[in-house]
């Protein structure tokens, strides 16, 4: 898997030079929508304590709300030349905050596994830990495909999780009963797999540039 490798600029002492001004960044669009997805995670969070149909599918669609900002504050971002450290910083923070409130939230309710949220967090750990040494050696740690479908499974299997209940669905070209749950639980599960792998990836790619650079 190729990586996109970007040099971070350095001042005479070798430290990092972040070309950032935090309370002008704040308060730009993208940024905006990111903070609106963090506001929207403790809205989440109580419709998941407060059980029954009607907050499963309330819960379901502020999650969906959230998600959906994730890629309109990227798009934004790129588009209007406004890609900011605070931008950076915030977006895959709202991201894992977002996913591992709801996922924990979920383990009391016999809807998801411990033992799968508990991987899904060691891993997300460890890759934290790894862009803050890649960081350190000047280099950037780049989502790779397996990493974009491991986020897309995860949101999409997090929203069958909370609406939870089966719905019965009569289209024209479909009738039948949606068991939401067990897609949820299909998905997270394979968003599992997507996260091993890409993890895998990551840490191999991070050796093979260290082991460059030592050669060099």
């Amino acid at each position: 898997m190729q990586r996109g490798i970007q040099k971070e600029q350095r001042d005479s002492r070798g430290k990092f030079k972040l070309k950032s001004n935090i309370r002008k960044d704040i308060f730009n669009i993208p940024n905006l929508f990111t903070l609106f997805r963090v506001i929207l995670i403790p809205v989440v969070a109580v419709l998941i304590t407060y059980e029954s149909p009607r907050n499963g599918y309330l819960a379901a669609l502020f999650f969906s709300i959230a998600s959906g900002t994730d890629f309109i504050d990227g798009y934004l971002a790129r588009r209007l030349n406004l890609i900011t450290i605070t931008g950076k910083f915030l977006d895959p923070l709202a991201d894992k905050l977002m996913v591992i409130t709801s996922l924990v939230m979920l383990i009391p309710l016999n809807r998801v596994p411990a033992w799968l949220v508990v991987i899904l967090l060691a891993r997300e750990f460890s890759i934290t830990v790894l862009r803050a040494l890649a960081s350190q050696e000047g280099l950037v740690l780049s989502a790779g495909q397996e990493g974009k479908a491991k986020a897309a499974l995860q949101m999409v299997g997090i929203v069958g999780l909370l609406v939870h209940y089966p719905y019965e669905i009569n289209f024209v070209l479909f009738k039948g009963v949606i068991d939401f749950h067990r897609v949820g639980i299909i998905l997270v599960v394979l968003s599992m797999v997507f996260s091993l792998l890409s993890a895998f990836s990551y840490f191999k790619w991070f050796v093979s540039e260290i082991d460059k650079r030592a050669n060099t």
